[in-house]
Parts: structure tokens; sequence; C-alpha cells
């Protein structure tokens, strides 16, 4: 009776220790070595219609990257030394007056596409996605912002009274969008030219590769006005011209003969001087 005592006790002892045994579960592992979904907020996404100068980078080149000319970025940036620029800064590239579509990305992130809207004023329409790698609930779309339609203006008008001739030569060179952004107006070196309008000199200078001696006036929010190939500039930057005031003479600087190449720049963009200036 005591060996079979002993013999159930024993077995009791190891039912039980097997019994505690399948109670311990073993560590579970990951094994598919992929991160985890809460990863890194995405990178923002640039904005359309600028470009952030980065080290190595020029007016010229950046101008001739985004298909522009390099007095469009003077205009557009007001720029007074186009050798000047930083690291880091922000460069209009596209016209002003164009709107912009924003589009909602991954991380909150938000991309902008330039859309013409008639008038040339701004606006911004949001468009809303899905994030990627999910099925997140869209959200609900503001209502677009109203845009206001400007006042047609006649074309003929200027800033401030009528536009006058910038130098007393004859036309060589009409205007061409493709191929000519302006007038070639013919000359001889050192023959006098006015400003076709009153405003501001921005830019006074060389730096501008194709324009040799050359200087931008602003008008007022809307014009700009463009002189190229002078022989000697008669104003400096900042400097307040009046209309038919000399501001230098006319010249063949980058040029292939004595001539003012003479433009008119609406909301930055080129516009044939021949229907502003008076029939003569």
């Amino acid at each position: 009776m005591q060996i079979r005592a002993s013999y159930l006790i024993l077995s009791m002892v190891t039912l039980l220790g097997a019994g505690c045994a399948s109670q311990v579960t073993a560590p579970v592992r990951d094994s598919s070595g992929l991160p985890s979904a809460t990863g890194p907020a995405s990178s923002p996404v640039p904005v359309t219609g600028y470009h952030a100068v980065r080290q190595g980078d020029t007016l010229l080149g950046i101008a001739r990257q985004y298909g522009v000319t390099l007095p469009d970025l003077v205009a557009w940036n007001g720029v007074t030394d186009p050798n000047q620029i930083q690291v880091g800064q922000m460069i209009r590239v596209a016209p002003p007056g164009t709107a912009t579509v924003a589009i909602a990305a991954p991380g909150g992130a938000v991309q902008t596409t330039p859309v013409p809207v008639p008038g040339g004023e701004s606006a911004a329409v949001p468009i809303v996605r899905e994030p990627l790698g999910g099925r997140a609930p869209l959200t609900e779309p503001m209502a677009p912002v109203p845009v206001p339609t400007a006042p047609a203006t006649p074309q003929t008008a200027a800033p401030s009274g009528q536009w006058k001739w910038p130098a007393g030569g004859v036309v060589i060179a009409g205007f061409n969008e493709a191929s000519n952004k302006g007038l070639d107006i013919g000359g001889q070196v050192g023959d006098p030219v006015y400003a076709a309008a009153p405003g501001k000199v921005v830019y006074a200078g060389s730096g501008l590769r194709g324009y040799g001696k050359l200087i931008v006036i602003k008008h007022n929010q809307e014009y700009n006005s463009v002189y190229a190939h002078n022989d000697k500039l008669l104003v400096k930057e900042d400097d307040q011209v009046e209309q038919g005031q000399k501001i230098a003479e006319l010249g063949s600087s980058e040029a292939d003969r004595p001539k003012l190449h003479f433009e008119i720049r609406k909301q930055g963009k080129a516009v044939d001087p021949s229907g502003y200036l008076p029939a003569r």
C-alpha cells in the first residue's frame, strides 16, 4: 500500500507539471520585417509657380529652365541685382494673375497648380484626394473662392496718360510673341532714349545676358517697360522718372547694330507696344 501511494503521488506531480507548462505562451515575433504603419510624415510638396534657389543656380539658368525670359523674372520678383540671389530664396517663375489649385497630399502637405483666371485675379480651388495606403474618409471640399471680374481696360490706355515713343528712329523689327518680345528701333550711337511713361527704375545694369545695358521701369502694379542695348545709362535703380525724361543713350551693347529694344509688359507678360504707342 505504501508503494502504491507513492506511485500515485508521483503521477499527480508529473500531471501538474505538464499542466503548468501548457499555460506558458511562446513570444510572438513579426517575421515580416516591415516597418510599422506609422512612419515619418511625407515631405512637403513644393508650391508650383515658384522655384527654390539651390546652390549653383543663376537667374539666367532658372529662366531657361522654366522657359521664361530674364526680364520676366526681374519684373515678377523685383530683382535689383541678378547676381545676388540666395540659396533657399523663392523665385516666382509664373506670371502674376494666375490662380492656383490646391491638392491635399499625404501627411497634410498641399500642392498648388497655377490655373489661368479671366481678369487676372488669383484664386485657390481646393481638391481633396484620399490618402495613399488607406481608406480614410474624404474631407469635405471647401466652396470655391469667387473670382471678381476686372473691368476691361482699353489697350491703348497708359498707366498715366498716353505712352510716348522711347526713341525717334524707325522700327526695324516688330513684335513677335515667339521670337521678339518688343520693338527694335534703329538709330545712331548716342541718340537719346526716353521713358515711355512715368515710373520707378527697378533695374539698371548689364547683368542680363542678351540685353546689353538694360533699364526696366515699373509704372504701377500692372505695367513695366524695358529698354535694352543702350550705350550709356543715365539713371540708376530706385530713381523716379517722368514721362519723356532722357534715361539712356542708344547703343549696340550685345546687339548686331545700334538700336533700342523696347518692351511693354502687362502683369509680367510681353504685349505688342504698337498697340500702346501713338501713331506717327
